[in-house]
């Protein structure tokens, strides 16, 4: 059995596989397997990689059924103990996979992990994705260590430091490949975004933790499917949080959070009307509405999930202290406020 998969979900993304394949085949480790999990792309990077890679393995899925499923097809037919989910706008580094088997390796209790995340047009930047580790507020909003909202910071090595955190990027994440079985792996409704947070949060229930490890370090394009300003990346984000939140939440937390969250979405969806942007605040409107549709299916699987107070949750509201605080960086906010 293979130690590492190294499992790129690529859909139409022959210009990236051309840009960035070729170094993650360089620097791949020696017990190492580099595989393509194709989502029923409709270019030619089906070919292009059979024409100039034949020694890459490639799982063609049926149907494009999103981020979620394409993975979660994939993985059923690889045998590994480690997954790595890698997008096809990564860049590698050279021994950007040592640090993180090797942290995993050294406690069976974590469970995922994620490498630093920087921009690959700004390769001093943190990139949006994942930056240094994700968290998110009491409420849901997510965050990471060197990115608050859209304010992303400057690398000075202020996050050198291997740590726990709430979520590990999906972008480029490293995952036990027999506990993404053991607990559903992404779940396939969320179709893209929010997935892995959704993820990780189930496996933190369960006792395991998700850490960081600021040695292995990959630089991120971003925005690759769905660029930051589209609509439909606005309802996804909208609806897989509400319904992440409905997952997860232990139940003395549960009504409250999402009664908030109903307050501050008006307020988005009203932001989102005062700049013009009408389609996002439709977007918004369409995110409540497919949340209310499947709450049966959500509640069976709230049933399955032992909801529990987890670590690395900001007590505060993070909304509150970027836009009305103005503090725009991680290391502004308080940590005694980290549970």
């Amino acid at each position: 059995m293979t130690k590492t998969a190294i499992v790129i979900l690529n859909w139409n993304g022959k210009k990236f596989l051309e840009q960035f394949l070729p170094n993650v085949i360089k620097y791949i480790s020696d017990d190492a397997e580099v595989i393509i999990a194709d989502n029923a792309s409709t270019d030619d990077s089906v070919e292009f990689l059979k024409n100039n890679f034949p020694q890459i393995r490639i799982i063609i899925n049926d149907n494009n059924g999103g981020f979620s499923k394409g993975y979660n097809d994939a993985l059923s037919q690889i045998e590994a103990e480690y997954y790595v989910l890698l997008n096809s706008d990564i860049e590698v580094t050279e021994n950007w996979i040592k640090p993180v088997i090797d942290l995993m390796d050294s406690d069976k209790n974590i469970a995922v992990c994620q490498p630093k995340l920087r921009s690959f047009y700004q390769k001093e930047m943190f990139e949006y994705a994942g930056a240094a580790g994700g968290f998110i507020d009491k409420y849901g909003y997510p965050f990471c260590r060197g990115r608050l909202f859209n304010t992303l910071e400057k690398d000075n090595g202020q996050y050198d430091d291997n740590c726990e955190v709430f979520w590990a990027t999906g972008a480029a994440m490293f995952v036990r490949a027999e506990l993404y079985h053991k607990y559903g792996g992404l779940d396939n409704d969320f179709f893209a975004h929010m997935e892995e947070i959704d993820f990780c949060w189930r496996l933190k229930n369960e006792g395991y933790k998700i850490m960081y490890c600021a040695d292995s370090i990959v630089y991120h394009v971003g925005g690759g499917t769905l660029p930051k300003n589209s609509s439909r990346k606005t309802f996804l984000n909208f609806r897989n949080n509400f319904n992440l939140l409905f997952k997860n939440l232990p139940a003395n937390k549960l009504y409250k959070v999402i009664f908030v969250r109903l307050f501050l979405d008006g307020i988005a969806a009203l932001k989102f009307l005062s700049e013009g942007g009408y389609k996002d605040l439709y977007a918004v409107l369409r995110a409540h509405l497919s949340f209310y549709a499947s709450y049966n299916i959500n509640r069976k699987k709230r049933k399955k999930i032992h909801q529990k107070d987890v670590s690395m949750i900001y007590t505060k509201n993070i909304v509150v202290e970027y836009y009305l605080k103005k503090k725009t960086k991680f290391s502004e906010l308080d940590d005694t406020y980290f549970s």
